[in-house]
Parts: C-alpha cells; sequence; structure tokens
C-alpha cells in the first residue's frame, strides 16, 4: 500500500498523532506528513503512506493557505489559545488601520519562531526549553507572506478579527498575528487556525480521522501524480521510464528549472528530479 492521504486534522491532536493512527489504520510502518500542525490548529495534513514518503520534502516546501482568528489585547506564551495568558492590556483601533498594519507584513520578511515551538536550537527543540521555564535568543528566519488579508473584525475592549494568509514553508501564523498586535502597539494570540490548502490539494477534498476509520485507508489514497501536480513535468516514453528505473538518465527539454516530475505515457509519476545540462538527474525514483 503506498499514496498520500488529504487528513482534516482535528482540533486537539498533533500532526504525530495524526501519523500514528494512519500507521494503525494502514498496517504500514513508513508513514509521514508534509508540514506540522499546531494541536490546536484543524485543516489539511497531507499524509503519505509508504514508499512515497521519500516525495513529501516536494510538498513541504509548497505554498500553504490558513484561515486565522485572533483577540488582541491578550498575549499567551504560546502565542494561541492553549497557552497561558502572560499580558493583559485594552487595544483601541479599526478596521483601516488593522489593514494598514497587515498590509506591511506582505512579502519577504523575517520571523522570529516562537519559544513554544519544533525549531532546534543547540539539539534541543524549543518547547524543550520552555517546559524548563527557560527562554533563549532565536534567529530570525526568513519567510514568505503571499497573501495576508483581513476577513472579518470586532472592535471592543479586545478586538477579535479573522484573516486569510497564504504563506511559504516554515511561517509561523501565531508569531505573524502577534507581530501585526505589537505594530499597533500591544499582543494578540491566535484563537482558531485552520489549513485550507497546500499548494493546489484542498482541504475541501480531505477526509476525517472518523470517516477513515469507517472506510479504511485504501479508498481514500491519492496518486503521487495528483499530489506532486504542482511540479513543473513532463511527459516520458516507457523506454526512458525503464532507464529512470535503472538509474540510468534521461534528456530533458531545457526550459525547466528547479525540481520536475517526469510523467509516464499512463499518466504515473515516474520520478522526481532536476536538470543538469540538459539531462533529468533523478532525486527520488518510484519503482
Amino acid at each position: 500500500m503506498t499514496g498520500f492521504l488529504l487528513v482534516d486534522k482535528p482540533s486537539g491532536w498533533t500532526s504525530h498523532d495524526v501519523v500514528a493512527k494512519i500507521r494503525r489504520l494502514s498496517g504500514v510502518k513508513k508513514v509521514g506528513h508534509a508540514g506540522t500542525l499546531d494541536p490546536m490548529a484543524t485543516g489539511l495534513l497531507v499524509v503519505a503512506v509508504g514508499p512515497v514518503t521519500r516525495l513529501l520534502r516536494f510538498l513541504q516546501d509548497l505554498t500553504k493557505t490558513y484561515i486565522a482568528e485572533a483577540t488582541f489585547g491578550i498575549a499567551t506564551d504560546s502565542l494561541d489559545a492553549d497557552g497561558e495568558i502572560t499580558e493583559k492590556a485594552p487595544m483601541a483601533f479599526d478596521r483601516r488601520q488593522l489593514e494598514e498594519a497587515v498590509s506591511t507584513f506582505v512579502g519577504d520578511i523575517e520571523q522570529i519562531p516562537p519559544m513554544v515551538s519544533a525549531v532546534k536550537v543547540g539539539g534541543k527543540k524549543l518547547y524543550e526549553l520552555a517546559r524548563e521555564g527557560k527562554e533563549i535568543e532565536r534567529d530570525a528566519r526568513p519567510v514568505t507572506i503571499h497573501q495576508f488579508e483581513v476577513l472579518g473584525f470586532e472592535p471592543g475592549e479586545y478586538p477579535t478579527a479573522s484573516f486569510r494568509i497564504q504563506s511559504s514553508k516554515g511561517t509561523y501564523v501565531r508569531t505573524l498575528v502577534d507581530d501585526v498586535a505589537r505594530r499597533l502597539g500591544g499582543r494578540a494570540h491566535l484563537t482558531a487556525l485552520r489549513r485550507t490548502t497546500n499548494g493546489s490539494l484542498s482541504v475541501a477534498d480531505a477526509a476525517t480521522i472518523e470517516l477513515l476509520e469507517a472506510d479504511g485507508v485504501d479508498g481514500h489514497l491519492v496518486d503521487p501524480a495528483r499530489a506532486l501536480a504542482d511540479l513543473p513535468s513532463f511527459t516520458i516514453g516507457a523506454e526512458d521510464a525503464a532507464a529512470l528505473r535503472h538509474g540510468r538518465q534521461v534528456r530533458i527539454p531545457d526550459t525547466f528549472d528547479g525540481s520536475v516530475a517526469a510523467i509516464g505515457l499512463d499518466g504515473d509519476l515516474i520520478a522526481v528530479g532536476e536538470p543538469e545540462r540538459g539531462w533529468f538527474k533523478s532525486r527520488v525514483v518510484l519503482r
């Protein structure tokens, strides 16, 4: 059994919990996911089952979209509703001011990862240090915010807002929202977060854990070609497909750059690789 599952992760589950559940349901040990969702968050978690786990790195790099809700004027140690309140001070601003603040974060920005995160510093995960009551200096990391839109706004002593965010790999939405609040002179924390897309894969096509328990995994598997449809691709014949599977190189059009998918005449994914002086250099070959 091999393929990808689009799972609608429930709140309260870690991404590892989902992977462990899929291992039990499928009977396959080799299972992984294409990008962590915090326990509080819901939505699309792309899970690979079997040999296609080798392709996860190509999905991890894709743009992701989120719907987020936040409360302003209240900060927590984790920057989301699962944390302990650390600051509380009323804030006064209107929707126009919020939209102006949000607009300054669109594009390439630097982001300091939160202490409650899986980022490793000195071989130890930040959340492990946070549990010990430690806070350390963290280096800012580059991320790209492709879209940051205010969907709703409710003024008040502690204003609330909802957002649509499309961002690159490694973006912490809770940090992003808190940075917006700092720009407005205060703090904020996430009260809800839902991932809706990973590249062109959508949560609208995802299965719940309950559905997977009822139906089994097999009928919900997505083939590798569909899962990696965002990659540029070229079609190869049977002879070239056999060559790739035997470790040989094949010619590739010179119009490509970066990761490229080699697709067989039947539409199946044969390999993912990169162009190198007119040749296709395989990174992953599916047997």
